[in-house]
């Protein structure tokens, strides 16, 4: 007897080219079977599933619980809106400093915090990336792999001059780090020669290891958000585009690459590269240096908004939503085979907080960053198939590539031995972007009022049902993800 039988989908797999009509049976939270014809007789329970389509459970590689609001609250809510988005594993980031749980101190001490808070509240299985802000955090990465099951490491390149929301004197006191410490391109180093280490001292982990970017450049960044700043001829989401220009991003990604090589820190997450000259600096880079592992990151957002689209202030993130053209750059990379996952890079940030209460209309005074992990799948799917983009090439940029480079190999496909996470899609319903609707706290979206086609009907979390007819059902039953698991 299997524990549940599917019936009747159309499965999307990774690197398959074929869309098969399946049935998969599931046992102790894996995918015992996938095969045409499953005796419905050999299931504790049935279900039917119309002939919608499976996906493999999204796994979205980028976001930020707790960032804005209390872990403890923030997991809940915005687990929420992952499930009903289709997403089954979320791995969002973590630092100390201000924000998330606003406290300094080692990771030893921190980060049982941040499993004590995030323990039996999220809807979906979750693991975090960490920020090594100081030099003990770097001492304290074969810990955070052996103890913690944390092997990606992020480093934040603007953090020189700026801090989240635009400039900033007072670093030291935003990051909570020692007197006498700096967060700059030598610190940045040595977390690579960190990372390397770590790949030498535990090479059965050696693959899971990388270190991640957030690549703009504080220096041009400074200037040029004085420039805007000066001439008041911009406004709006126009003035952030122009305050942090794409070229910041094409300089840091060339200076991240060459410590990559400097370092042999071989693997290298470029994140949410957001214009045409970081998809260039990233192509260029990785011909540069053949013998480094570049991963290239996108956001769903980055994908559907634009500066005359995104809903005004409440588009504001970093880096920026671009014009129109940038956007076009970044789907010609995604169809060319150059982006290798796409993310919601998710920080809910309430409305009240968002936008300044004196003086909601002056952008530079908003808060950065927004959810979005619930329009994930669809906003891909939506957009993807009017461009051409192949169903089982979406399945790869939001379940398996992440899945396999971060760790979790147990999630991203359909596959017996796998987890039997879920996604079933009804690709021909569409439906409006309301925030009103979303199961996120956020009272408001970038993506008002888009209209997306690809709607998530069910999902299943090791073959226990969490989303029924698109409502989010059931308690929280997501599992901490030590990684590399499996």
């Amino acid at each position: 007897m299997f524990d549940l039988v599917v019936k009747n989908v159309r499965v999307i797999r990774p690197n398959r080219t074929e869309i098969e009509s399946l049935d998969i049976a599931v046992q102790d939270g894996s995918i015992a079977q996938v095969a045409p014809d499953i005796d419905p007789a050999l299931g504790e329970r049935v279900f039917d599933g119309n002939g919608l389509l499976a996906f493999p459970g999204v796994v979205d590689a980028h976001m930020h619980f707790g960032i804005y609001h209390p872990l403890k609250e923030d997991i809940v809510s915005e687990s929420r809106a992952a499930a009903s988005g289709g997403v089954t594993s979320g791995i969002s980031y973590m630092r100390t400093g201000q924000y998330y749980l606003n406290k300094g101190g080692p990771y030893a001490e921190f980060f049982p915090d941040v499993l004590d808070m995030s323990e039996g509240r999220s809807y979906v299985d979750y693991g975090y990336h960490v920020a090594p802000m100081m030099k003990q955090h770097i001492d304290e990465i074969p810990e955070l792999i052996e103890r913690f099951g944390v092997p990606s490491y992020k480093i934040f390149m603007f953090y020189g001059s700026h801090g989240l929301h635009g400039r900033s004197d007072d670093q030291s006191s935003f990051l909570m780090t020692p007197p006498g410490e700096q967060y700059d391109y030598a610190h940045f180093e040595f977390i690579m020669r960190g990372a390397r280490a770590a790949m030498d001292r535990f090479p059965d982990k050696a693959a899971n290891i990388s270190v991640s970017l957030h690549c703009e450049t504080a220096e041009i960044m400074r200037a040029y958000t004085r420039m805007v700043e000066e001439s008041g001829e911009l406004s709006g989401l126009a003035a952030y585009h122009a305050a942090r220009p794409p070229h910041s991003e094409g300089l840091a990604i060339t200076i991240a690459s060459y410590l990559a090589h400097e370092t042999d820190c071989t693997n290298i997450n470029l994140l949410h590269l957001s214009s045409a000259k970081a998809i260039d600096a990233a192509l260029r880079m990785a011909q540069v240096f053949p013998h480094i592992d570049f991963r290239r990151e996108v956001t769903v957002s980055h994908l559907l908004a634009d500066i005359d689209t995104a809903n005004g202030n409440y588009g504001k993130v970093n880096p920026p939503i671009r014009p129109r053209e940038d956007v076009e750059a970044l789907w010609q990379a995604v169809l060319d085979g150059d982006v290798d996952w796409v993310v919601s890079d998710h920080a809910c940030c309430r409305e009240e907080m968002k936008l300044n209460a004196e003086d909601p209309d002056n952008m530079w005074l908003a808060k950065s960053g927004f959810g979005g992990t619930e329009f994930l799948l669809s906003g891909v799917l939506s957009e993807g198939s009017k461009r051409g983009l192949p169903l089982h090439r979406i399945a790869e940029l939001i379940s398996w590539n992440p899945a396999q480079r971060y760790g979790l190999r147990k999630k991203g496909t359909i596959e017996e031995g796998y987890d039997a996470d879920l996604t079933l899609v009804d690709p021909n319903e569409s439906f409006v972007v309301r925030a009103s609707e979303s199961e996120s706290a956020q009272e408001y979206s970038p993506l008002e009022g888009h209209e997306l086609t690809g709607r998530v009907k069910h999902v299943f979390l090791r073959g226990q049902q969490i989303v029924d007819g698109g409502n989010v059902v059931g308690e929280p039953s997501g599992r901490y993800l030590s990684r590399p698991t499996g």
